[in-house]
This record gives C-alpha cells, structure tokens and sequence, in this order.
C-alpha cells in the first residue's frame, strides 16, 4: 500500500511541475472555458423554445390534458425558459465581471485590511479564508434575492403555484443565511484545517470530513394519521421489508402547489415523506404507486449507487485539485501574490481556500459531461423504478397518478431530446408512459430480488 502511495504522489508532484507554468493563460482560459459552457447552455435552452409553439399535446397525453390546460401549460414552460435564459446570461456576466475585474484578489486584500483594522492577527490564515468566502457569498446573494423573488412572487405566482408570503420569502432567506453561517462555516474550517495538517495526503481524510447528513428545516413533519393511506403505505413496506420507522406529511402547500414523496434515513430506519398535496391531488391507491416507485430505488438500491458514483466524483476532484493546491502561476494569473500558493506571506499557513476556488474556475465548465452520465444514470434508475412499481401491479396507478402529477403541475408536454438528456433527470412523462406498458407478466412477482434486479435492467438495456 505504501508503494502505492508514494508512486500516486510521484505522479502528482510531477503534473504539479507541469501545470505550475506561468506561460499557460489561466485567466484566458477560465474566460473562454466559461464563455463555451453558456453558449452551449444557451444553445440547447433554444432549442426547447420551438417545443412551446406546438398546438397539440403529445398521443400519449391527448385524453388527459384539456384544451385550455395544455396551453397553460406550454406558457408555464415558456415563461421558465425565459428566466432560465435570463438568468444563465446573468451569471455568466457576474461571474466573467468577477475574473475581468479581478474581484477575487481585491477582496482577498479588503479582508486583510478590515481584520487589521480590528486587531485580528494576519497569520490567523483560516479566519482571513472564512471572512473572504463570506464577503464572496454575500456580494452576488444580494441581487440574487431579486432573481428569487422574481421567481417566486412573479412567475410562479402567475401561473398559480406560489403559495408563499413575503414574510416567508424573508424568513426562509434569513435561515438559509444563518444556517449557512452555523454549519457552512465550521465544514469549511474543517476542510481547511484536514488540508493544513494531513498536507499532501489529505485527500483521504477529507473524503471522510465530507460525509454529513442534513435534516429538512423549513417544513412541518406531522405524521399520517390512521385510514386507508396509512395502512395502504405500511403494507407496502411490510411487504417489501422496507425499514419503515415514521410515516410522514409535509405541509408543502405552504409554499407551493407542487406534490412530491420520498424517503430519507439510515439503513435499518427510514422515514416516508408525502406532500400534502400529493394527498388531496391523488387517490390513496394512487399515493400508493407513487410510494411503490420510490420503494422501488430502495430495493434496487439506486440510492447507494448514486452515492458510490458521487463519491468517485468528489476523490477524482480532490485528486485533481491536489494538482493544482500549489500552482503558483494559477495564482499570480488571478492577481494574487503567488507566495500564497506555499504558504502565508505574513507567516500563517497556505490559505488554501483561495487554490480550491481557483481551481473551480477553471474546472467547473467540464463538469458539463459529468452532467450528462449523471443525468443518464438517473434516468435510467426512474425507469427501473418504474418497472418496480408495474411489476407488483400498479401499472394504472401508477400511469394516472403520474399524468395527475404532470398536469397539476403544468409540465411541459413536449420536449427535446437534447435539452431533456442535458437538463432533466427524469424521462419524459410519454417516455415513461410508453415503458411501462412494456413491463409486465405476474410471473415476475415470484423471482427472486436478484432475479427482479437483472431483469429490469436487461429490459432496460433493450430500449436503449
């Protein structure tokens, strides 16, 4: 294992020689890296607009979405585009304002002088990462307050679905903001200090830092009372061996008009949440499907598989950024002294913080493709999910209480395929709609789970 080790440093050390080269164009190269990532987001959000033009629902949907219903729908649609469009546009000026500018080193001394001015210490590395990562949080969150409200008190609003008060709107921000504070804060001086101790071999001990699991904060969780829902959803659960240990409803409502259900927990204790308004929306048989879709990434296990795939995302990105930690060129091309690349000139340690965000800059564009493979795998579990839940029988509960979900929620009826695959992580409802007539046979309710699994995903790969 040491070999090991030692070799994987090798290789490290060596790239690191190569990139630290000050001819690169870093600064260039972060501004045209960003320039293509919103062209090609821009390029595929044009090409949904036509999809809003088209006078009739999809076959699959014909019966189900009415006449005035679908036009409000393709508006709804159009209207997020819109402000998707608008705001992709916005932020990539912000952001190329921000490297044009030189923000991020201007700041970074800003700081430096605020905390002489109140007697904190310069060497004190950590607080000088936490006060600049603040003040770069705080400066775009303010006028993105604009775009949220826009969102939520304008758009949404518009075409029904706001159901929240200004006042919650205020409340809502400020706790983000203080939980931010109280958690964000501290994780961030944690990785900042594994960094600082574990040096070149931190990235293992930050791939265990980084495991943490947040509570929901905003809502009320009351539990579901006693009658046909219950029973129907502890039946399912017993039937599936599924840890069920509470059963919860979520006042979505108060907020918004959209339905939701999921389950969240640790492996031998899970809890259910359902939206209220999936409740007065759907049908307790239907609530049911639902629940047999979601139970059905449980038995599958898509939810361990998609954490396994995060994690090997986030130990390639650490070991990337371990590159690119000391680049002194990748420094000095955003205006930074580059002594700060190895250590602290007023004799603290090397404020690291400043090479991650950097090394964001300049990598975040890539992360495009790993958008698409995410997005596919995703997609791909939905399906399998689905093949679950017609496959214990819920194939027409499942199909109505979906098209209910589609309809009351005014999702676009048509999509392109470009824009689906790169923004969506779920198929199209006609997608699914078409898949699920595709699995049946009762036959397959007496196959073992392992059985179960192989099937799905062999008929999975034929549609593909």
């Amino acid at each position: 294992m040491s070999g090991i080790v030692t070799k994987l440093d090798s290789v490290i050390t060596q790239l690191a020689d190569l990139a630290d080269n000050p001819a690169f164009p870093y600064r260039t190269a972060v501004i045209w890296l960003s320039s293509l990532q919103t062209a090609w987001e821009l390029y595929v959000d044009r090409r949904q607009v036509p999809k809003f033009s088209i006078p009739f629902p999809p076959p699959e949907l014909k019966d189900h979405l009415k006449k005035d219903t679908f036009k409000k729908a393709q508006s709804y649609g159009r209207d997020k585009l819109n402000y998707s469009i608008a705001h992709t546009v916005y932020s990539f000026a912000v952001g190329l304002a921000f490297v044009y500018f030189g923000v991020f080193a201007s700041t970074w001394d800003s700081v430096a002088r605020f905390m002489a001015r109140v007697g904190i210490a310069s060497s004190r590395t950590i607080v000088h990462s936490l006060l600049w990562m603040s003040y770069l949080t705080i400066l775009p969150a303010i006028p993105g307050l604009a775009w949220s409200y826009y969102y939520n008190f304008v758009l949404e609003q518009k075409h029904g679905f706001n159901k929240s008060t200004v006042k919650l709107f205020i409340t809502d921000t400020l706790k983000t903001w203080l939980l931010t504070a109280v958690i964000g804060l501290p994780v961030l001086a944690g990785f900042l200090k594994i960094i600082d101790i574990a040096g070149k071999n931190f990235v293992a001990w930050l791939m265990l830092f980084l495991y943490v699991e947040l509570q929901p904060l905003f809502n009320k969780f009351t539990p579901v009372p006693e009658g046909d829902l219950r029973n129907r959803v502890v039946a399912l659960a017993t039937k599936l061996k599924f840890p069920l240990t509470h059963l919860y409803v979520i006042d979505g409502s108060k907020r918004s008009s959209h339905s939701n259900a999921y389950f969240y927990g640790l492996p031998w204790s899970k809890r259910i949440v359902i939206y209220d308004t999936l409740i007065k929306e759907s049908t307790p048989a239907e609530v049911e499907a639902v629940l047999a879709h979601e139970l059905g990434h449980w038995y599958l296990s898509h939810p361990t598989r998609l954490i396994l795939i995060a994690q090997g995302h986030l130990l390639f990105t650490l070991f990337i950024f371990s590159i690119f930690i000391h680049n002194k060129a990748l420094f000095e091309a955003f205006g930074f002294d580059p002594r700060l690349a190895v250590s602290s000139p007023t004799g603290g340690s090397q404020p690291v913080v400043i090479g991650f965000i950097l090394y964001q800059l300049l990598f975040e564009p890539l992360d495009t493709v790993v958008k698409f493979f995410m997005n596919s795998k995703t997609r791909q579990y939905e399906y399998e999910a689905d093949a679950f839940a017609v496959r214990l029988g819920f194939r027409k509960e499942l199909g109505d209480a979906l098209i209910k979900l589609h309809v009351n929620n005014l999702s676009a009826p048509h999509s392109d395929k470009l824009y689906s695959a790169y923004h969506r992580s779920h198929p199209t409802l006609p997608e699914r709609l078409r898949a699920m007539d595709e699995y049946t046979g009762a036959s397959w309710l007496k196959l073992s789970p392992k059985a179960k699994k192989q099937e799905i995903e062999e008929q999975h790969k034929k549609e593909d």
